[in-house]
């Protein structure tokens, strides 16, 4: 069975006006989504919408095998030659809101074969974060050991997973796994963000993005 997931990541936040955003999703869901998943390497791929204030409405996730798909060259062929449609809807065109992100995986270190075979989430909670350099190691190790694996206990939490950001910012990012929107509302959620004495030092020395940590609702997937 072909693998569903790999060790990383092309997520693209977007806002769009609101007499593009027809023509835009149709875009998405008919042209945009099929011809990437063709690329070697394009593993799976789903469309998000925000259930945060604040945040960017549309998310596209895409599962890569690793982060050299990202430069390719079956991927830099066809972003080389975009059809008429995506000359007209592109977000880097159109987009009010356009982040664009790819992300190589450190934790867990390796993907898991449960991981591998598994489908598109149902929701997202994503963080979007840095530390100051000089904690880098300090607070890596805190939330690979202790933060994520808190709250993987919580029922309704799939898997959590995180990333180093190796185009765009800020550095890191830590992607949750849901079965519903109100996962990270529960009280055992809620329970588990104070369980250890170290979260509230690093809570507080984390700086997080706009719109950061938030929650998609999948809407789309092929």
């Amino acid at each position: 069975m072909a693998n569903k997931k790999g060790s990383a990541l092309l997520m693209v936040w977007t806002e769009v006006p609101a007499d593009k955003e027809e023509d835009y999703n149709a875009w998405y869901n008919e042209e945009h989504i099929g011809e990437r998943l063709a690329i070697p390497g394009f593993l799976s791929a789903a469309r998000y919408e925000s259930d945060s204030p604040g945040a960017p409405k549309h998310l596209a996730m895409y599962e890569l095998e690793n982060i050299g798909v990202m430069t390719s060259e079956a991927y830099l062929s066809v972003r080389a030659n975009p059809s008429e449609w995506t000359k007209r809807c592109s977000p880097d065109l159109i987009a009010t809101t356009y982040i664009r992100n790819t992300y190589d995986q450190i934790f867990p270190a390796e993907v898991e074969e449960g991981t591998a075979q598994s489908g598109m989430a149902p929701v997202l909670q994503i963080g979007r974060m840095t530390v100051p350099p000089e904690l880098d190691a300090e607070w890596n190790e805190w939330y690979n050991s202790v933060y994520v694996p808190n709250y993987m206990k919580v029922p309704g939490c799939i898997r959590g997973r995180r990333y180093r950001t190796v185009v765009g910012e800020p550095a890191y990012s830590t992607v949750y796994e849901l079965e519903h929107p109100d996962v990270s509302k529960t009280d055992e959620w809620l329970r588990q963000r104070a369980i250890d004495p170290r979260n509230e030092r690093w809570q507080d020395t984390m700086e997080h993005a706009v719109g950061s940590p938030g929650v998609w609702v999948k809407t789309f997937e092929l």
